[in-house]
């Protein structure tokens, strides 16, 4: 194996990419078209605890750091961002890329499954990411969001607009990744990359928990990547009637929940990426998540 290059300096990496979990960051890396050892120049701060890994997609220098081991929500995420900023000033875009809850509606025409991907993006009233737990109570037991978020930066948002018009033209590249990185680090594979089935995707009715919503059947396994509202707060929902009360009182069009991003988005000029693992009920399924990890990233290549 040829030995890695490293870049003369810190200041060549404007790309920050954030996973939550350990095997998030394996995926991650396994994405980067090269890995570099550490710049020339790099004196990590005194007072960041972060462990990196460098390299390149295509023309970009990526970062790709992680949440502390056992250590998650929002507190880790934002100290992770900072952490990272505090080291390579230069970031200009970030990613934050993990797993979270699908707000799935098919009767209203949002039909979100397992394995699918959710992308935050504003839309007029928010900036993309929406906290539900900072709120002001009212009259009459109505909350009111008390949450400002950033959206997310410029260049972002136009590239965002360029992948959804090349979307329209022709078919995502995911799986032509997914297969390269499997193909480079086949040990990813035992973690259970492959689709588990949508005979295994059960989205079951709020009023009946026990009563499955019949959905239209999809022909490819291949992810559907949705745009829109993504709510963070600290809470790991498991009870769809809560999860309803809360995406009533904030009376946006939500994608996904998720319990990082919310402290993030003031502090790291970043776009959130989450596979979709669940569906905020009491039927979440662990055994989802190796497999919805994995085949995020290539979504952000």
């Amino acid at each position: 194996m040829s030995p890695l290059k490293a870049l003369e300096t810190r200041d060549l990496y404007t790309v920050g990419w954030i996973a939550s979990l350990p095997l998030e960051r394996a995926a991650a890396t396994a994405m980067l078209d090269e890995k570099h050892e550490k710049p020339l120049d790099f004196v990590q701060a005194y007072n960041d605890t972060n462990s990196y890994t460098w390299g390149n997609i295509g023309e970009h220098n990526v970062v790709v750091a992680s949440l502390a081991a056992g250590r998650y929500g929002i507190t880790s995420a934002t100290e992770t961002a900072l952490l990272m900023l505090s080291s390579f000033p230069q970031i200009r875009v970030g990613l934050l890329v993990g797993i979270g809850a699908g707000i799935a509606k098919p009767d209203e025409g949002r039909d979100i499954r397992l394995g699918d991907i959710a992308v935050s993006q504003p839309d007029g009233s928010n900036g993309g990411v929406v906290q539900y737990d900072l709120f002001k109570a009212t009259p009459g037991k109505q909350r009111k969001n008390r949450a400002f978020l950033n959206s997310p930066p410029q260049i972002l948002l136009h590239a965002l607009g360029h992948l959804q018009s090349q979307h329209i033209l022709e078919p995502p590249r995911f799986i032509e990744y997914l297969e390269e990185m499997i193909e480079r680090y086949p040990r990813l594979a035992k973690q259970g990359y492959v689709h588990q089935g949508f005979e295994n995707d059960h989205l079951f009715r709020t009023t009946d928990p026990k009563e499955v919503i019949q959905r239209a059947h999809r022909e490819s396994t291949e992810p559907i990547v949705h745009y829109g509202t993504i709510v963070s707060g600290n809470t790991f929902f498991r009870d769809s009637v809560y999860r309803d009360e809360i995406l009533a009182d904030l009376g946006e069009e939500c994608v996904c929940l998720e319990t990082e991003a919310a402290g993030v988005m003031n502090v790291f000029p970043c776009i959130v990426i989450r596979g979709i693992s669940n569906y905020a009920d009491s039927h979440k399924d662990d055994r989802t998540r190796h497999w919805v990890d994995i085949r995020t990233c290539p979504n952000n290549k």
